[in-house]
């Protein structure tokens, strides 16, 4: 009708139009607008008119009701639709103008504190009374309302089975970690690769073995142990692992408590950025090691040689790493380190670490990841199989190569993703291996996939320690008649290459990060 004004609609009433707009003061401090955003412990408060009440829906029923109604929980079985709606679709309305870093820290506290009061009884409560000692709340700051509204939310719909607690803990975990990773901090170990490092290790070490982890970000490769280990059919005795930044202890305590190791199994501490700036565990202290260290950098100079760089002084920080990772082996010991690609034929002190390796009979086997594993970088990885010199079948120091970066499929457009048939296949390759080994055999690997070399062989080649050099495609002739020269040259050029093509690559991803940030991203 002309001449009537009609009120204005705003972008809450345009998007949330079952919901009741939450009244956000234009001023005052960043943590008063932060309460005054918390929507769903402002929901809960609100009851539906009884003009508006939807079909079935009682007198009194609230907006919170509302909310969780769509979640179908209120019974065993619905954290993980809890967790997938306060991830996803309601995300964004509950959290507000809350930073999505902590948001999720918070929801990841309240979901393992779901998982834990969900076995019930007095083992439960005993559970709870240790959790909440060893795991503290975020020490940030956070909206008054934000703990409450979680709280509220993860009681009315505990686990259905220990298969969905770690379902949803892991959601959280990792969107957490991606979160995180945006800001500058670490990259979550991608599950697949998780489960081919320590499905591998876990089917040629002990069952009795403790897995250490000297750098463990969130436990991720611990808990693929622990994981490898019951499917192997054993059990491992606890845990070790390190890490340079207090608030992820937390996260690594709860990730373990989800996964069932017991605080008092669980040897944890604060580690080293770098371990030539102090190493913390005196070497031959574990049997198993496995870890995803920091690389791409490199040590000031100033830096003495650490006592166990026995193989070379590379300052290449995945060289530090790996060198260590040795050192702290006992007599018999194994170690799966990932490393980035370039470390199998970059030059220099790098070649020489390589060949002391090589010639101490340390490098077990070599195996290749395909690229676009990692969230957000394009780099490519090996998996480096180590075990201490001079145990039982090193010193002959042949070496196993996989070449498996042709495995995988994609999962979105710059991810992939390796498949439960390609991570047992990884698996089978370097358990046959360790088996022939053991028992004095020939091992012929899989043609196309797999091939040993001798130690001649990779002299020949300069001790590059790059799979594809090694195992041909079927029917390929080999590189046996390669002049050196010409290999150092060429492995030269392309690590020249691809060391150019990673910067930029860096320098893209730095700039698409820069930009998704301004939305959210």
């Amino acid at each position: 009708m002309a001449g009537v004004k009609r009120p204005a609609v705003s972008n809450w009433e345009r998007r949330y139009p079952d919901y009741p707009a939450p009244a956000v003061p234009q001023t005052g401090s960043a943590p008063e607008r932060f309460r005054a955003g918390e929507v769903l412990a402002w929901l809960s408060g609100r009851t539906v008119p009884v003009n508006a009440l939807r079909p079935g829906e009682p007198m009194g029923t609230t907006y919170g009701d509302r909310f969780r109604a769509g979640l179908t929980g209120g019974r065993a079985g619905g954290l993980l639709a809890v967790v997938r709606r306060l991830t996803g679709a309601d995300m964004e309305r509950v959290r507000g103008p809350v930073p999505l870093r902590l948001y999720l820290d918070w929801l990841l506290y309240f979901v393992c504190c779901a998982i834990v009061e969900a076995d019930g009884g007095a083992a439960g409560r005993e559970g709870f009374d240790r959790f909440a000692r060893e795991c503290a709340v975020p020490e940030e700051k956070y909206p008054r309302r934000l703990p409450a509204a979680f709280q509220e939310l993860v009681d009315h719909s505990p686990p259905g089975s220990p298969e969905e607690a770690r379902q949803a803990f892991d959601l959280v975990l990792g969107l957490l970690r991606d979160a995180e990773a945006r800001e500058g901090g670490d990259f979550l170990t991608p599950p697949s690769v998780s489960r081919t490092m320590a499905g591998a290790l876990a089917a040629v070490q002990p069952a009795e073995s403790v897995p250490h982890d000297p750098y463990c970000r969130a436990g991720e490769l611990l808990t693929a142990y622990l994981d490898a280990a019951v499917a192997q059919g054993s059990k491992a005795g606890g845990v070790s692992g390190r890490t340079p930044r207090v608030r992820d202890l937390r996260n690594v305590r709860m990730n373990l408590r989800v996964h069932g190791v017991e605080p008092d199994l669980q040897d944890l501490g604060e580690g080293p950025l770098v371990p030539a700036s102090g190493p913390v565990d005196p070497p031959g202290s574990f049997d198993t090691v496995i870890t995803n260290p920091p690389f791409g950098g490199r040590l000031p100079d100033d830096v003495p040689p650490p006592s166990y760089w026995r193989y070379g002084r590379a300052r290449r920080t995945e060289f530090d790493w790996l060198q260590y990772a040795v050192s702290r082996l006992t007599s018999h010991g194994r170690a799966a380190v990932l490393m980035p690609a370039g470390a199998a034929f970059h030059e220099g002190a790098a070649r020489t670490v390589r060949t002391g390796l090589v010639e101490n009979g340390v490098v077990e086997c070599v195996m290749a990841l395909p690229a676009q594993l990692f969230e957000r970088t394009m780099i490519s990885t090996h998996v480096w199989f180590l075990r201490a010199p001079r145990v039982p079948g090193a010193l002959k120091g042949n070496v196993l190569f996989v070449a498996g970066a042709d495995l995988g499929h994609s999962v979105t457009r710059t991810r992939r993703a390796l498949s439960d048939d390609d991570v047992a296949q990884l698996v089978r390759e370097y358990g046959s291996w360790c088996e022939a080994v053991a028992g004095g055999r020939d091992h012929a690997g899989t043609p196309g996939l797999s091939r040993v070399a001798t130690p001649a062989e990779i002299a020949a080649l300069d001790h590059s320690l790059e799979p594809v050099l090694y195992v041909r495609p079927t029917g390929a002739a080999p590189y046996a008649g390669t002049d050196p020269v010409e290999v150092r040259h060429r492995l030269g050029v392309l690590a020249g290459e691809l060391d150019h093509l990673h910067a930029c690559a860096e320098r893209a991803q730095t700039d698409v990060n820069r930009q998704l940030g301004r939305y959210g991203w």
